[in-house]
């Protein structure tokens, strides 16, 4: 077993004890460094390599009382890592997640829970489109709007890169519990997109996803958001229609949706009224397996999500 030195932490973090790692697909996993942090203990693993995605930085979140015990815990896995935990790694703001949960679990509000932060790469807008319903999109649609996003869907590959090469590591390394019920997913804005776009492809593996201010038109052309662009509109309805043939049915899946009214979160709305729609259909209950938020008057930003992050954490980690 390899313990990184104390003195990387200048006594700020407690350590965990971590066994040896193993090989993902493309080659041998780095050693993690630590970040410090406001709660708990942050590992950084740079980079972590795979053979289905683009190589990655990976940051996984132990809660306290991590190291010395025991217990097994649940894991959530977010995209966007870079705008968790560490105020140094973004531009834009994080969300705060160490502080808010281990706020949480000192109000035994949710489960012990490991978080795994995923960064995103330059090519994080074709990673997060979700693959299957986009190319069921008429080619010449597909054509114009990959002229600004540099080229097709690579979202197939991220998703099982986390499903085939970084769970099981995950669950290799760290004292987890495994199973469905104890495995989520959770990210902001396209994010929010794959997030789901995960559950729906595994849902045996990812049992509750959390779609934060869910970017509904699919697309990072403004220019179509802005006018409603038929193209946009055929990106976007191509997801919710695949969404409602492919989700499954109430019973062994949670899903959360959140979204703000104003800035880009503005034009959610209509999107997010389609899903509302035939969620029931599907047996989902609202506060039960199924909830919807509309936070009036937020915006699309790290700041917006960092005042509600407890939320969806409660939601998809409650006890």
């Amino acid at each position: 077993m390899f313990q990184p030195s104390r003195r990387a932490l200048l006594g700020a973090l407690t350590l965990p004890l971590l066994p040896l790692p193993v090989l993902a697909a493309a080659g041998p996993v780095p050693k993690p460094v630590p970040v410090p942090v406001s709660a708990g203990s942050l590992w950084r693993y740079d980079l972590f390599p795979s053979a289905l995605t683009e190589p990655r930085r990976v940051d996984v979140w132990l809660p306290p009382g991590y190291e010395g015990g025991r217990e097994s815990f649940s894991v959530l896995y977010m995209h966007d890592g870079q705008n968790l935990f560490d105020p140094a790694s973004t531009p834009f703001g994080e969300w705060g997640v160490d502080e808010a949960m281990a706020r949480l679990l000192g109000e035994g509000a949710v489960k012990p829970a490991i978080v795994v932060g995923v960064w995103n790469t330059k090519y994080r807008s074709r990673e997060y489109l979700p693959q299957a319903p986009y190319e069921t999109v008429p080619a010449d649609i597909r054509a114009d709007y990959e002229k600004g996003s540099g080229g097709p869907a690579l979202s197939d590959g991220y998703v099982d890169f986390l499903v085939k090469e970084l769970k099981p590591f995950i669950d290799a390394t760290y004292r987890t519990r495994s199973g469905p019920a104890d495995t989520a997913i959770m990210g902001s804005s396209m994010g929010g997109l794959i997030s789901l776009y995960a559950l729906i492809r595994y849902p045996a593996v990812f049992g509750a996803a959390g779609c934060v201010s869910t970017h509904w038109p699919s697309v990072t052309n403004f220019d179509w958001i802005k006018s409603g662009d038929a193209r946009m509109g055929a990106i976007a309805d191509a997801f919710i229609g695949w969404v409602k043939g492919n989700l499954p049915r109430a019973g062994r899946n949670r899903i959360y949706f959140d979204l703000g009214n104003a800035e880009l979160d503005s034009f959610y709305p209509p999107f997010q009224s389609k899903v509302d729609a035939f969620m029931p259909g599907l047996g989902y209950v609202q506060g039960k397996d199924w909830v919807t938020t509309l936070y009036e008057g937020e915006p699309h930003n790290e700041v917006a999500w960092r005042k509600r992050v407890a939320v969806p954490l409660r939601f998809l980690l409650g006890r």
